[in-house]
């Protein structure tokens, strides 16, 4: 199983939520990354965000951008990204590269989605690219077959919200917050409207993300929502231990108290 549209059927069958991790590309190294995703998908992770690193996020918290950095750092580059995206396609569950628009644009916005799919990936969140600018993704997606995602927010209006999710294929990111990514006590009250609201003017899957970090907070989002998106979290336990060994193995366990509640 391969792709979003697969993985969504199944979970939906099973009556459960999809479990979709985050993990930004060559953080803490390069090896070190696929090892980590290996952990998370040894722990029930059933789809994989694979984060392009960038100098300058709108919607990164600390957690992550502290990843990101220490990924440039090590001399991350386009290259890096387009392999650690195949060595989890071959783990057998679908992946997407999460990036910001400047390096799509950078790398040629064609040359970018024909990457994606030469590499098995399924498709690319742009946070930061509106519809109204998506002329050239659009056309670029077509031709390769990937999926578009967007990320709708609690602030998009009734009247704008239909504009951005019949664009969206794979599934709509739906942001929880207005904020940054980053673990929180409790997971906002605004999701659960937002999914509503998009539900109602689409079939296509609803994943949440921002927020969500704990076996509790995974099974009160999958109550309503067809994804569970957590990236923070996973981060945190590599950032917090003080060997590769013991971050993988809080990474899997994570994964697998996520993966229940999910399930739950």
């Amino acid at each position: 199983m391969k792709t979003l549209s697969e993985l969504f059927v199944k979970t939906k069958a099973e009556n459960r939520a999809a479990l979709i991790g985050y993990m930004p590309a060559g953080f803490p190294t390069k090896e070190e990354c696929i090892m980590t995703i290996k952990a998370m998908v040894a722990g029930g992770v059933d789809a994989i965000e694979i984060g392009y690193p960038y100098s300058d996020p709108v919607m990164d918290g600390p957690i992550i951008q502290a990843a990101a950095e220490l990924s440039l750092a090590n001399g991350t580059n386009a290259e890096d990204v387009f392999d650690i995206l195949q060595a989890t396609v071959e783990m057998g569950v679908p992946a997407v590269v999460m990036t910001y628009w400047n390096p799509i644009e950078r790398f040629g916005v064609k040359e970018f989605a024909a990457e994606i799919i030469k590499r098995g990936g399924s498709g690319v969140i742009t946070p930061d690219l509106t519809v109204e600018e998506s002329i050239g993704w659009k056309e670029a997606c077509e031709i390769s077959g990937i999926n578009r995602i967007y990320v709708v927010a609690p602030s998009t209006t009734d009247e704008r919200l239909p504009k951005v999710v019949t664009q969206c294929s794979g599934f709509v990111y739906a942001a929880s917050l207005m904020g940054v990514t980053g673990t929180r006590t409790s997971v906002s009250g605004n999701a659960k409207s937002l999914v509503a609201r998009v539900k109602a003017i689409t079939a296509t899957p609803v994943s949440v993300g921002l927020g969500v970090s704990t076996k509790e907070q995974a099974a009160e989002v999958a109550q309503y929502a067809d994804g569970v998106i957590v990236g923070s979290a996973f981060i945190k336990q590599l950032q917090e231990s003080s060997s590769i060994g013991e971050g993988l193995a809080k990474v899997e366990n994570l994964a697998k108290e996520l993966s229940a509640g999910v399930r739950r």
